[in-house]
Formats: structure tokens, sequence, C-alpha cells
């Protein structure tokens, strides 16, 4: 059967993952499906991912025994705290900037700005990832210019370097939702942007992870701060494909299944308006991304 989305979340204090229901109002825990079928399958969800077609197979084989028998009940959402899909990442998250024609207009206001001849490449430090709704610290001691960014994050499935554009798309394993938060003031006072994109809590993820063989050529990105439309645009506009990111990345560089890959943002960010509107305690930020869902979270 097709495997659509799976996500981590806790229950009663304990972390663990599932997949998503078909009517998105609940979800099969991988540890409910081990216990009721006999089915080995591994604790994280990046455990799972590593295990590639094996973990795959097994637990489509569990899930179509549970449709025959009602074994497992679903836990319903509400129950449930959603978490980023892989809340320990064990790498940076890699991440693509100026990869929207539209955004690079919003920081080169000259007529005809230059497009970039290779992808701009910076990383975001493990530490500050979070969760749906987990609260975005505005660390108003470090910085006073608080920006989002609305992208779509690729997830990579197997190991591989030296990658062709050609197969690219074969190590994909899925997507979700990435907030690129940015201190603006820290990413131009210290040139390299490391520092300003990589405080805590600077990296919400989620809400799920959306399979590719589930998903769509092409995304809707859109970005709404306290239900005001900032971003919208589509990843039909990337400057560089998510094949060529891939290849770029993986030149002379092993990507491993797990690794993050932050696609770029689109126009429509804090700082490209005039005066800039910046974030502040309060604000909500919600990322939807068509096919995956909404990344909701709030400053304080």
């Amino acid at each position: 059967m097709l495997i659509k989305k799976l996500l981590t979340f806790e229950d009663v204090g304990l972390a663990q993952w599932g997949v998503l229901t078909e009517d998105e109002t609940g979800v099969y825990s991988a540890i409910a499906l081990e216990e009721a079928f006999f089915t080995p399958l591994p604790e994280t969800l990046l455990d799972f991912i590593r295990q590639g077609n094996d973990g795959l197979l097994a637990l489509s084989d569990a899930l179509e025994q549970n449709e025959k028998t009602a074994a497992v009940a679903a836990k319903p959402l509400n129950t449930i705290r959603i978490m980023a899909p892989i809340p320990q990442v064990e790498r940076n998250v890699f991440c693509i900037g100026k990869n929207y024609a539209e955004h690079i207009a919003e920081f080169d206001k000259t007529q005809k700005p230059d497009l970039p001849k290779y992808p701009l490449i910076f990383t975001k430090a493990t530490t500050a990832v979070i969760g749906p709704e987990d609260a975005i610290n505005s660390h108003t001691h470090v910085t006073s210019e608080l920006d989002y960014e609305g992208e779509l994050a690729v997830i990579i499935g197997k190991e591989g370097s030296d990658i062709p554009i050609s197969e690219a798309m074969d190590y994909v394993y899925g997507f979700t939702i990435l907030n690129d938060v940015t201190a603006r003031d820290l990413q131009r006072n210290h040139g390299q942007w490391f520092h300003g994109k990589s405080l805590d809590t600077f990296c919400p993820m989620g809400p799920y992870l959306l399979m590719r063989d589930a998903s769509p050529d092409t995304f809707d990105v859109t970005t709404k701060v306290n239900n005001e439309v900032r971003q919208d645009a589509s990843t039909g506009e990337f400057i560089f494909t998510i094949p060529q990111l891939i290849q770029c990345l993986s030149q002379g560089t092993t990507l491993l299944p797990g690794d993050i890959i932050a696609t770029g943002t689109p126009s429509g960010v804090g700082v490209g308006f005039n005066p800039p509107r910046y974030l502040h305690k309060g604000d909500t930020i919600e990322i939807t991304i068509s096919d995956i869902g909404t990344l909701k979270n709030i400053v304080k």
C-alpha cells in the first residue's frame, strides 16, 4: 500500500513515530503496529528512513494486516503533540540561499539583479530544530531584526556522493516544511550567515514527512504572519531545481539518510518591505505547503 505521510509525535511523555491516517485526523503508532503484528520497526523515524525499502515493506505489511483486523486504533491528533519529523538531526541542515529570482530582487534593488551561477550554500545548527506549535525564541538580547523564511525541505533517503542529476530524485525520501528563521542584523554583521540562522529555535520543521512517491512535481508555498499572507510562490520558480541541488551538494560530499536540504525562500520576507516588517513577541507564523500541511509557530 502507498504510505503517504509519516510523523514523529509525543504521547504521554513518550516520543515515537507513526503513519498519518488517510483522513489526516489520527496516527497509527509504529510501536503499536510492531506489538500487534510482530513486525520489527525501529524506535525513531530517522532509523526507519535508514532502513530504506526494507522498512517500507515491513510497515506496509503491518498496515495491510491492520486494515483486515483493525487491531490497532489510530491515536487522534488532538491527543498527541506533533514534533519535528526528525527532532534529533545528526548533521547541520543544508540550506540554499537566493533560489527565487524575486527574493533576490528584495535585496538587490537594481533594475535587473544578477542571478547566481551556482547555488549559495550555508547551514543551520542542529540545536536550532523545533517542531510545530513550539515557540520561537525572539532572543531580544541578541537581535532586533527577527525574520521568517518559509521553505520546502528535502529529506534524503539513502547515502550517496557525486550523484548525477538524472539519479538525484532516487535519493529523496520525502519532503517537509521548514522555517529558516533569521536574525538579519547578525546575518549582516557577521558576513557569514551561520550565526544569524542558528540561534536556538531558529529551525521549526514539520508537521509531516510527505513521501516522495506521494508528492507532486511542484509545491505551492504560502507564509502568513498573524493571518496576513506575506509569501506566496511555487517551487516551479526555483533557480536551481532539487536534482541540481542534490547533484551540487553531493559533489565530493557524502549525503546521508536523514540529511535535510532547505531549498530556499520566495519573496515576501520581512526585511524586503519598506520599512522592514520584522517579527515580534506574540506573532504567529503559518507556513503552508500544498500536499504537506501547515507549520505553525508563535514568537515568544
